[in-house]
């Protein structure tokens, strides 16, 4: 299963991350960058440290989960 982590820093600069499943690949950074600008914008999510305020980074993950039977 693949994931779309977005990192942010709130106003207590910390680490935020919003994860969205399935994304679309291959990634388009334009798109992502000015999603990721919008959610700051329209203060979309509010973290306990506060506000997100700043991008930090975007990655695509890849877990791979094998069932084990009992």
């Amino acid at each position: 299963m693949k994931t779309l982590e977005l990192k942010f820093g709130n106003e207590q600069d910390k680490i935020v991350t919003v994860t969205l499943d399935n994304p679309i690949e291959p990634a388009d950074p334009i798109a992502i960058n000015a999603a990721m600008d919008s959610i700051i914008a329209q203060q979309a999510f509010y973290s306990s440290g506060g506000e997100l305020t700043s991008k930090k980074s975007a990655r695509i993950v890849e877990r791979n989960v094998e069932e084990i039977t009992l």
